[in-house]
């Protein structure tokens, strides 16, 4: 492919150029031109979901570098990200030797693992994830270009179908808003979660866009009052300085009244006032003529220079009562500071002129947890909810005895505390003193807190610490310490733990055990021998659950499909459903020729009134009757001579079972929900059992109802499909 540059410049390349040229005027564009025209060649085949070319993602993608004001190699790699992934004949390779390494690196960690096999999306997802973060260690502006991919996406998300919209805009919620906060990337955290709420509550985004538009005149008008008598004394006081007014967003509202249960006329603190100075002492000097000029709002104050997030984001925030009783917030902080605040990570990254922040690394230890324990899990499910704690953003600040300031996650515990002072610190832990006195191991820190951990030579974790701690960072060290001190134990327990789970889902473990299902797992999973994964499901590392159902896939991956006559449904753990293989029908369906015969609609398939179907004599056992599309009628192994012709007749109240699989975002409730839902519609429900997905935040709801038709069905069907915590639903049919 032609990646050469074309002697004309296009209009959309020549602004790109200028937006570069505002922070970077120096900047060799050779290699941006380079990689705009191979991308836009490499995608002039394809179409978005809107019919717009391809091409203008990329490039959009670009121009939010740009703004960022990222260097021509990142932008260069904006601008490539999607083509090794989307165009086979792309590779790595092909990036690296006309682009160089750098390059070439920067797309690999963006790129996903859509080329290699998974078992389900939630996997392939987690692991892309996890390709992403091991890929940021090594260059923090993996991850910056995909927030900026992720930002575009979700502003054109309106083209994708609504399933589509839904399960995307909760896993940026879920990971890429906390990840952009993370980053300190405020800017694009705070409209990628407005965004996200459009598509999650699209009635309670558009109710909330309407009721801050009822009042906006009648706000703006006071806060003008608010600027203008601020702007007054600062001048007076001859202080420099910026002040403007901006409205929450509307996520912060949304969340806010959600949280707290407050209607919308019960938020007052809808408008923050930002002040902007030159230097630190002028931030406390603004602070106290704002205190003069409104009381404060007690337990409202916050002083994030002294002691900032774990972002990198400094201000000062104070919550103060105006004229009339309007509570409103004020932020000071400098202009430094702001860009900060605003851009996070990309503010503190020159990479082309080598200097990056002192204290860049300090301020990405969270990335070295992260990157610490990924490897101690070999589960996806649980890597994605460690990753959803250590992005979560709410945190406590603690002090070490010595009048150190520690960073943790709301909810930590000492045992959290001790961890990340060190592993043998946590390891030793034998009791802790919160504010000088003794508390339990599980109690949970406050910000301020002074904590003190007492230890012993012979002091040692416990399984229990497990349950307790709430940081990846410390269940990854505690599994670490059972994985190297009870290797023989762990080998033991992780056998047991498969068997019990093998039994608990109606099988018996040595039937699943063989050498090459066993192969395929573990080479899965990537270790190197089978006592490996026995060894990583004894002390935590991966789940039972998980390794069978890896060994039942591979079970069923090599067991043909039985003739009608032989063929048995799956097993289930329910015994009384094990012992019944086939519905019995005394009337219902009509066998052509033939009267009083045994007829049975088969449970590989469960037939409907309403569907095409066939019959099957079988042996001594009746017409089985399938659905015409049934895969068991198209085995190898059925004798033609032995097909005979059915129908359905006018069956009247008669019930059939039909099975339906339903995919959904998790929360408490929603099975009693559901079953409240067929109780309403009149239809009965026989069965039904869930199981939480691997990606930590949806489930999979295996139901049997009581059907007349497939009308019925459809209807039911419909009415599941118009819920908004419904992904996807379908009949089982085979």
């Amino acid at each position: 492919m032609d990646g050469g540059t074309c002697p004309v410049r296009d209009e959309q390349l020549s602004k790109l150029i200028d937006s570069i040229r505002r922070y970077h005027p120096n900047e060799d564009m050779s290699l941006v031109e380079k990689a705009y025209n191979f991308a836009k060649t490499a995608h002039q085949d394809q179409k978005r979901k809107s019919g717009e070319p391809y091409f203008n993602h990329p490039y959009a993608v670009s121009l939010i570098l740009a703004d960022l004001m990222l260097d021509a190699t990142t932008i260069a790699a904006g601008l490539l990200h999607d083509c090794v992934e989307d165009i086979e004949e792309i590779t790595i390779e092909t990036i690296e030797k006309d682009f160089g390494a750098e390059v070439a690196v920067l797309v690999d960690g963006v790129t996903k693992l859509s080329r290699l096999n998974f078992s389900t999306k939630e996997e392939q997802k987690i692991e892309s994830l996890r390709k992403m973060f091991l890929a940021m260690a090594k260059d923090i502006r993996v991850v910056i270009i995909k927030l900026a991919d992720r930002l575009h996406n979700m502003r054109t998300l309106k083209f994708q179908p609504a399933d589509r919209q839904i399960a995307i805009a909760h896993e940026t919620l879920d990971i890429y808003a906390p990840l952009a906060h993370r980053l300190g990337m405020n800017a694009i955290k705070w409209e990628l979660e407005d965004l996200s709420l459009r598509y999650i509550d699209p009635e309670g985004y558009y109710t909330l866009v309407n009721l801050v538009g009822m009042k906006r005149q009648e706000r703006e008008a006071a806060i003008r009052g608010v600027i203008e008598t601020l702007q007054t004394e600062l001048k007076n006081a001859g202080i420099k300085a910026e002040v403007e007014g901006r409205p929450k967003h509307f996520y912060s509202i949304y969340n806010k009244m959600k949280n707290q249960h407050k209607t919308f006329d019960q938020i007052h603190d809808l408008i923050a006032i930002r002040v902007l100075v030159n230097t630190k002492q002028e931030c406390y000097f603004v602070l106290g003529i704002v205190h003069t000029l409104w009381s404060l709002v007690p337990g409202r104050f916050k002083d994030y220079i002294s002691i900032p997030k774990a972002n990198m984001y400094q201000s000062l925030h104070t919550t103060v009562v105006g004229k009339g009783g309007m509570i409103f917030e004020v932020q000071i902080r400098t202009y430094d500071m702001h860009q900060t605040a605003e851009y996070g990570i990309a503010a503190h990254w020159r990479y082309k002129e080598g200097r990056q922040a002192d204290d860049l690394d300090q301020r990405l230890a969270w990335l070295r947890r992260i990157l610490d324990w990924q490897d101690t899990t070999r589960d996806p499910g649980e890597f994605g909810e460690l990753l959803k704690t250590d992005l979560f953003p709410d945190e406590v600040f603690v002090f070490t005895p010595k009048g150190d300031v520690i960073l943790l996650p709301r909810g930590a515990t000492p045992l959290d505390f001790a961890y990340r002072i060190h592993s043998q610190i946590g390891n030793k832990c034998i009791g802790a003193k919160v504010n000088g006195r003794i508390v339990p191991l599980n109690s949970p820190l406050e910000t301020g807190d002074f904590v003190e951990v007492m230890t012993s030579p012979s002091g040692k974790p416990s399984r229990d610490w497990l349950q307790i701690v709430k940081t990846s960072e410390a269940k990854a060290k505690i599994r670490a310490w059972f994985k190297r001190t009870y290797r023989d134990e762990n080998y033991d327990l992780g056998k047991d733990l498969l068997e019990k789970e093998a039994k608990k889902q109606g099988y018996i473990f040595s039937q699943l055990a063989k050498p090459e299902y066993l192969e395929a797992v573990y080479r899965r999973y990537s270790f190197q021998s089978l006592e490996d994964l026995f060894i990583s499901v004894g002390y935590g590392g991966l789940n039972a659950s998980q390794v069978i159902n890896r060994l039942l896939e591979e079970m069923k991956k090599n067991q043909k499909i039985e003739a009608p006559e032989t063929s048995k449904p799956r097993p289930s753990s329910d015994p009384e459903k094990r012992a019944s293989q086939v519905q019995e029908h005394s009337h219902g369906i009509i066998v052509k020729g033939e009267s009083n015969m045994l007829v049975r609609c088969a449970k590989c398939c469960n037939p409907l009134p309403g569907d095409a179907i066939v019959g099957y004599i079988t042996r001594g056992r009746g017409v089985s009757v399938h659905r015409a599309d049934c895969q068991n009628m198209k085995d190898a192994g059925i004798e033609p001579d032995r097909m005979i012709e059915v129908s359905w007749e006018n069956a009247g109240n008669t019930a059939y079972d039909a099975e339906i699989h339903l995919n959904g975002y998790d929360r408490a409730g929603l099975v009693g929900d559901l079953s409240l839902m067929f109780a309403k519609l009149g239809i009965p429900l026989n069965a039904i059992s869930a199981r939480k997905c691997e990606d930590g935040f949806t489930v999979t709801i295996s139901m049997t109802l009581s059907i007349q038709n497939t009308q019925q069905l459809d209807n039911v069907l419909k009415q599941l499909r118009k819920r908004s915590d419904v992904i996807e639903v379908y009949r089982v049919s085979q």
